[in-house]
């Protein structure tokens, strides 16, 4: 019998801002980062209401983003940024791009100008109509799925198309444009009796059959090796893969090497930890390299900043790759979602743990002392990150800035045994970690680590205020040496003198924010053992904590100036042969 109309399923009507902040909930997402606006306040003020997921407001749109990004990192979850029109829009492009090149998911909310006052000189038009540009075409080049929502209906079909999109293989934003009239607009969802059940918004990609015969080709290159050496990268920890990765180097009796943004992913204490590959590395990583007869790329495309230096060995090895995506390098690769990929592999091979031959382990490079005549008290970074490694809890997130003091990091600082030690170097922008840093705390309550220097303070430092009131559980250390010293350093090596412009007027970062913030507990580190009694004084804390310590501008830190990066300057050639340079 065919019913009556009055016994269909009745409808449900909510505006569709309600509907996405349920929707979001719904799937996981527990905190919503961004900056406010006339086009983007109806959704903060459903997810104000919805009460399920709580708004952080950053001071910038490029730190929302990281703050989305360090969630996402740390968690394995879905990390949302909501920003308005205009140049709030503008300023979320660095941030996105990051997490396009790292292939970090996140999802951004892009308020809009109402539909109908688009092409007649709206404020902050990006329609695309009478002479505006198009946001769809600013915002496609760094995500892997943009739509503009152009009316209410079709966020339904919409919405599970970014969250899958940005989920699946390779990972990375997307974007939703939301008008601010079809925010407000109701969408009809059909009763609960008929809506599907929640948890199932579709998320990454399903899982591809893997290739057999690459299976069984990687199989048997791997069994017919005495010696290989891993590079393992940052999918390692995006997939949470660091089980399989210690099982497979168990059965292969393999020394484990990690690229600079993977350090994390294997026990750094380990005896089969060679250290950290490419310029930021270990020289036992390419002495293993060279005596390795397989070199095993697990969960890396291997880019330039985590082989440099390795090109001449990687190409007298036989290169293996396992992945969602080719390396740079050639080899043979089996591509798959990775933890099912090492699971394969293992199984394949025999179930016995092997001793890796014995190596060197990750020594550092040692630099020259910094010069005896430096102004005023300074820190070595050694020292500096010794006192570091001694107060970091186990469980304790990392996050490492670029520059000077970034790079020693990566190269003398061990990862916490069960916490991320991450390096952003998809975009290598400054000021990265001070936003990923809160976002990281905020998701996960554990006590994170900023490290960053006075250049990436000076351009995203501000969003201390966020941590404050927040009550996020950072502690940011601030390696001052009032510079742009990495500049300078390249401007030492490799353009024959340092450039005024690079060294900046002194600054005492710890008695400004300590008059800024009186809330904030902030210390002025005087030598590594003030340091290290700080950084443990904040780890018994439940808040933020703020340490500055002043730094050398002219100390080098513990690997080369990035020389591989860029060699076309004319003083290059006689500074390789002075020495100077690899």
């Amino acid at each position: 019998m065919t019913p009556r109309h009055t016994d269909l399923p009745k409808a449900e009507t909510v505006s569709l801002v309600d509907h996405l902040a349920g929707e979001l909930a719904r799937a996981g997402v527990t905190h919503v980062f961004g900056v406010g606006g006339a086009n983007i306040e109806d959704l903060y003020d459903a997810v104000h209401r919805a009460g399920s997921i709580r708004g952080v407001v950053a001071k910038h749109e490029f730190s929302a983003v990281t703050m989305a990004d360090g969630y996402a990192r740390t968690t394995r979850r879905l990390g949302v940024v909501a920003a308005t029109s205009g140049g709030g829009a503008m300023n979320l492009l660095p941030g996105l791009a990051e997490a396009y090149a790292s292939r970090v998911p996140v999802l951004a909310l892009v308020g809009q100008p109402p539909t109908g006052q688009e092409g007649h000189g709206a404020f902050q038009d990006t329609s695309g109509r009478a002479g505006s540009f198009d946001a769809r075409e600013v915002f496609a080049p760094v995500s892997r799925f943009c739509a503009r929502v152009d009316d209410a209906d079709s966020l339904t079909e919409l919405l599970p198309r970014a969250m899958a999109a940005a989920q699946a293989d390779p990972a990375g934003p997307a974007v939703l444009l939301l008008p601010k009239d079809v925010q407000q607009a109701q969408v009809q969802l059909p009763s609960r009796s008929v809506a599907r059940m929640p948890g199932v918004l579709p998320t990454a990609a399903a899982v591809a059959r893997l290739d057999t015969v690459a299976l069984t080709a990687v199989a048997d290159t791997l069994r017919g090796a005495d010696r290989v050496l891993v590079i393992a990268g940052e999918d390692v920890a995006a997939t949470d893969a660091r089980a399989e990765l210690a099982e497979l180097a168990g059965r292969l009796g393999a020394w484990v090497a990690v690229t600079p943004d993977a350090k994390d992913v294997f026990d750094n204490s380990d005896s089969r930890f060679a250290g950290v590959a490419g310029v930021m590395g270990h020289a036992n990583v390419g002495d293993c390299l060279r005596r390795a007869d397989v070199c095993l790329l697990i969960g890396t495309r291997l880019p330039l900043l985590a082989r440099g230096g390795l090109d001449r060995a990687l190409a007298a090895t036989e290169v293996v790759c396992l992945g969602p995506e080719p390396p740079f390098v050639p080899g043979t690769t089996l591509l798959g979602h990775l933890s099912d990929t090492l699971r394969a592999v293992s199984d394949l091979l025999p179930p016995r743990r092997r001793a890796c031959p014995q190596h060197s382990g990750p020594l550092p490079t040692v630099m020259p002392s910094p010069d005896p005549q430096a102004r005023g008290r300074t820190i070595p970074y050694t020292q500096a990150l010794a006192a570091v490694e001694a107060a970091l809890p186990d469980d304790a997130h990392v996050f490492v800035d670029a520059g000077n003091a970034g790079a020693s990091a990566v190269h003398l600082l061990p990862a916490p045994r069960h916490g991320r030690f991450v390096v952003a170097l998809g975009m290598g922008g400054m000021g990265y970690t001070f936003g990923a840093g809160i976002g990281a705390a905020l998701a996960t309550g554990r006590r994170t680590y900023v490290l960053a220097g006075d250049g990436a303070f000076f351009m995203h430092g501000m969003e201390v205020h966020t941590a404050v009131e927040h009550a996020a559980p950072v502690t940011f250390v601030i390696f001052n040496n009032n510079a742009h010293a990495m500049c300078a350093v390249r401007e030492k090596f490799l353009q024959g003198g340092i450039r005024s412009d690079d060294l900046f007027f002194p600054t005492d970062l710890g008695a400004g924010m300590a008059a800024a913030f009186p809330a904030l507990e902030v210390t002025g580190a005087e030598d590594a053992a003030h340091l290290r009694r700080a950084l443990l004084r904040s780890n018994a804390s439940c808040g933020p904590a703020f340490v500055a310590l002043d730094c050398e501008p002219g100390e080098l830190p513990p690997v080369p100036p990035l020389p591989v990066l860029h060699r076309s300057h004319p003083s290059h050639r006689n500074h390789r042969e002075q020495g100077e340079l690899p």
